[in-house]
């Protein structure tokens, strides 16, 4: 029997668990160092209220991600939950003692994200209608045109993401779409950033995908799976937010004899003869120590390789693993009791507020980064949906720096100051608050990233190591591509081990990129 130890319990590492399983005879224990199931897709529970943080949409282009999702939350039947409310059908409450798990079902969601700037909405990604053009104004409208098509002739060598940006939108609406809000994400202006970062978060997004849906709706196509991912118009959703999709993957995982050790931070690995002999982590009890045939890591990179023991890496491996960068992230939940923002769309909503997922806040004098309405992901996420706004305020930062450091109390302070100057809300309107923090959130494209190939020839070179999932591979991989990668790492393990390319051409192959594009999320 195979012994086989995961780090980590995210969406790769349950998922690689879930796939070994299946193959029998092997014994899988996973390590988390957290007390939750999820990851990043876990969900936060407050007061009756549900914070998704970051936002997942599932949606994938990949049918083997999609099957499997369905396989473990089928989608729910007529009518929607928001015919349901609307009409008052049924109350919202569920009933039972764990409803959680009574009502494991995905909903079909209507994708809404806008962009806020100069105090208007603008559609994400930009779209070529006459609001947009309203909202920019004439004079900035044809200075976006000319700019396109100066950027479509005279085309700029793809050594930024800043060039990335202006080879398909013009330098006008790079300027105004993109270039603020990825300063602000990252934290390095994008002229800084690799252009690998946007082949694969933007990848086949243009000016030219963008009119090209146009015509595609305005002769009543449909078929998602040929669309630009940022451009889908519908996404599943588990009726509890993600965490309820990971906690019930969690729950097979056990029944088919699988461990999930929580609060085990893996702080060491020894290395010996080319093969990892000992995982040593940090538990309530103290530390303990693993030993397992086969290796899984979704834990970052620049961890992982600071903590082998033994066969130490020569110092170019360390240094270039200690010089990957990380992005922290922030998500603050403001119950209120209403918004100032109109809904001025023809999409019906439960009390009439926006219909947006997200709003992407352009604006160049806050700090905050995107705005999530909970209540449009999914009402379940809300104790009281009818009468109250369940908000998320995502801000980018580093851990350490001031605004990482701020106390609840200050942090909450800030986030409502800053909604209050958007006209967002008004003052007094904040019912109750909760601050998530979540390190190495995002994998950066910058600093000794550039060297990440001599990074991944070495732990490849690990006979018995598989790196899997976002952090795993320092790739900013959403759920389905970490979930590839988990499921041909288990491929490569069930053909007894080898090559281990597969596994890292997840979301890299150019031919990849045009069928199994990313979520947007």
């Amino acid at each position: 029997m195979k012994e086989i130890l995961i780090i980590g319990a995210g969406p790769a590492g349950l998922t690689a668990a879930a796939e070994l399983l299946k193959q029998g005879d092997v014994s899988v224990a996973i390590l988390e160092e957290s007390d939750a199931i999820g990851g990043i897709s876990r969900t936060v529970r407050y007061q009756g209220n549900r914070m998704d943080i970051g936002g997942h949409r599932f949606f994938s282009k990949s049918s083997e991600v999609m099957d499997r999702w369905s396989e473990l939350m089928p989608l729910q039947g007529a009518p929607s939950v928001d015919d349901q409310l609307l009409g008052r059908e049924k109350p919202l409450a569920p009933s039972g003692p764990d409803p959680e798990k009574e009502d494991r079902v995905m909903l079909v969601r209507d994708r809404v994200s806008r962009i806020y700037y100069l105090k208007k909405f603008f559609d994400y990604p930009i779209s070529m209608k006459m609001q947009t053009i309203r909202n920019m104004g004439l004079w900035r409208t044809m200075k976006a045109g000319f700019s396109y098509l100066w950027s479509a002739v005279f085309k700029k060598e793809e050594t930024s993401l800043e060039n990335f940006y202006i080879n398909r939108f013009g330098k006008v609406l790079y300027g105004m779409f993109f270039e603020k809000y990825t300063e602000k994400l990252w934290g390095r202006h994008p002229s800084e950033i690799s252009a690998d970062w946007g082949a694969q978060r933007v990848k086949g997004l243009s000016i030219r995908a963008l009119l090209k849906d146009m015509l595609r709706k305005a002769f009543g196509k449909k078929d998602q799976k040929n669309v630009e991912t940022s451009l889908i118009e519908q996404f599943w959703y588990p009726k509890f937010g993600p965490g309820q999709l990971w906690e019930t993957l969690a729950e097979e995982i056990e029944k088919q004899g699988g461990v999930i050790m929580k609060n085990h931070a893996v702080r060491r690995v020894v290395l010996e003869g080319g093969r990892i002999t000992a995982v040593i982590c940090q538990t309530p009890e103290g530390e303990k120590t693993f030993t397992g045939d086969m290796i899984l890591s979704s834990m970052p990179i620049k961890d992982l390789v600071a903590g082998i023991e033994g066969e130490v890496p020569e110092e170019n491996i360390r240094r270039i693993a200690a010089g990957l960068p990380y992005r922290d992230f922030v998500t603050v939940g403001l119950l209120v009791d209403r918004l100032n923002l109109k809904n001025e769309t023809a999409v019906k909503t439960l009390g009439n507020i926006v219909p947006d997922n997200w709003i992407y806040v352009q604006e160049p004098d806050v700090k905050l980064g995107r705005i999530q309405v909970f209540n449009n992901w999914s009402p379940y996420l809300v104790k009281d949906p009818q009468n109250t706004v369940w908000i998320g305020l995502e801000y980018f930062c580093d851990e350490g720096d001031d605004f990482w450091n701020m106390t609840e109390a200050e942090c909450v302070g800030f986030v409502t100051a800053e909604l209050v100057k958007m006209g967002v809300i008004s003052e007094g309107s904040v019912l109750d608050s909760h601050r998530e923090k979540v390190k190495k959130a995002y994998p950066a494209y910058f600093d000794t990233y550039a060297e990440m190939d001599t990074l991944i020839a070495y732990l490849s070179a690990i006979e018995n190591l598989y790196c899997i999932g976002r952090n795993g591979q320092h790739r900013y991989n959403n759920m389905d591509h970490s979930m590839l990668t988990a499921i041909r790492a288990a491929e490569v393990i069930a053909a007894g081990g080898g090559d281990k390319t597969a596994i890292w051409n997840v979301n890299t192959e150019k031919e990849y990129h045009e069928e199994e594009q990313t979520p947007a999320s």
